[in-house]
């Protein structure tokens, strides 16, 4: 129950510090990691022990992400009104997520494995290791892109979105689900409603489309 604990008194104290704190790299999430991985490492405990450890929180995880289908059911007539868009706009964003990804890792020297981990990063874990073994990547490194990449949306996509005089909460919600996946989603949920709505829609179509195309766009590389 140790690392349970600790876990749950991280996050509530860099929540409390990122809410007083106003700032893009405010996040809980990002405080967290910058605790919790210099305390295991110190200590040298294996991240098997602390995930042991921290199953309750794991567990809840998948009704966590089922419960953003809430905000996606509100915004149904919208969304009917709507969907060619809606669905358009999510088949771009998947493509360019992978193609970005996959192109600058080629562009670096990567190898065709690494190639396989990164062309995945935009979407949520599962879907995004599935994608990856099914390639002949890492998947491990698969995971870690995808946190990087959820970390990035989280922290700098609404700034961006502001530069840009992008105010519109559908296409905020789009590009927030299509980019960065849960992570991108739960900030979206602090926003706006409808962002929301939209960055959860954009989470699962973003994840069927992915795993759809990602063997196609591979092959384009390789």
């Amino acid at each position: 129950m140790i690392w349970l604990v600790l876990t749950l008194v991280v996050f509530y104290s860099c929540r409390f510090l990122a809410q007083r704190v106003k700032h893009p790299l405010s996040n809980p999430l990002l405080f967290s990691l910058l605790v919790l991985i210099p305390t295991l490492l110190l200590l040298e405990v294996p991240y098997e022990t602390y995930f042991e450890g921290n199953q309750a929180i794991h567990l809840m995880l998948q009704p966590a992400v089922v419960a953003l289908a809430y905000p996606l059911y509100a915004q149904l007539p919208a969304i009917k009104a709507q969907w060619r868009l809606l669905l358009s706009a999510c088949l771009v964003g998947s493509l360019l997520a992978m193609l970005s990804g996959a192109g600058a890792a080629l562009l670096l020297g990567a190898e065709l494995e690494l190639v396989a981990a990164v062309l995945p990063k935009s979407v949520t874990t599962p879907i995004a290791m599935s994608v990856t073994e099914g390639l002949g990547g890492e998947t491990t490194i698969s995971a870690l892109m995808v946190l990087v990449a959820g970390l990035f949306g989280a922290l700098f996509g609404y700034p961006i979105l502001r530069m840009m005089g992008i105010s519109s909460p559908i296409a905020r919600g789009l590009a927030i689900g299509s980019v960065s996946h849960a992570l991108g989603t739960a900030r979206a949920v602090e926003e706006h409603h409808q962002d929301a709505a939209m960055s959860s829609m954009a989470l699962v179509l973003c994840g069927v489309i992915t795993s759809l195309l990602a063997p196609l766009v591979f092959m384009v590389f390789s």
